[in-house]
């Protein structure tokens, strides 16, 4: 089902929500990569997570970043926009999948709705935040942004009382992840079906 979005400052945003059969166990927002760089809510990557995510009992959305491109500040609020118009029609937590800059941002969104992510190929630096909520890190072992190594030394300068934050390494893949949607979807949504089960 295709809906409309309308963020706390104004923007119209496009969106597209799939429900599961019965009663939802949670829901699921999937931000896309940089709008800038062909990024949007039809990308292979979010729309493998977007399809299985309601076979295993989630309420999804996606949704195409505001035109107005604001470096990830402004799309915080398009990814709270999503989180309003998918958590009312879940009884269970959400959770948000983001790839690259949608992973950025998905790390940043501050939200007590959120109750983990899944961050696929982040574009890490060392000025990034720790994540401030459960995480995981899904990076290609031949990333061209942030390769696992990266990665590794930027998390280990988060605190280590903070929350859990696990990474992976996605073998035989670079920051793209062509042909590699499907075992993306399978492993974020193996993950939070896990954390679903677990809460």
């Amino acid at each position: 089902m295709t809906v409309r979005l309308t963020t706390s400052d104004g923007h119209p945003l496009a969106a597209d929500v799939v429900d599961p059969d019965g009663m939802p166990a949670a829901a699921v927002v999937v931000c896309h990569p940089h709008p800038l760089y062909g990024g949007n809510r039809y990308h292979p990557v979010v729309d493998a997570v977007f399809r299985l995510a309601p076979t295993t009992g989630i309420r999804a959305i996606r949704f195409d970043f505001r035109a107005d491109h604001d470096n990830g500040r402004g799309e915080r609020l398009d990814l709270v926009a999503a989180l309003e118009a998918i958590a009312s029609g879940a009884t269970g937590p959400a959770f948000v999948v983001g790839y690259s800059f949608g992973a950025a941002v998905a790390m940043t969104t501050e939200d007590d709705r959120i109750a983990a992510v899944v961050a696929v190929a982040p574009p890490l630096v060392a000025t990034s935040p720790p994540p401030v909520r459960p995480t995981l890190i899904l990076t290609p072992s031949d990333d061209q942004f942030c390769p696992p190594a990266a990665a590794a030394a930027i998390a280990a300068t988060w605190p280590v009382d903070g929350p859990d934050v696990a990474l992976e390494v996605v073998d035989s893949a670079d920051h793209f992840l062509l042909g590699r949607a499907d075992e993306i979807a399978r492993r974020a949504i193996s993950w939070i079906s896990d954390r679903i089960d677990g809460s």
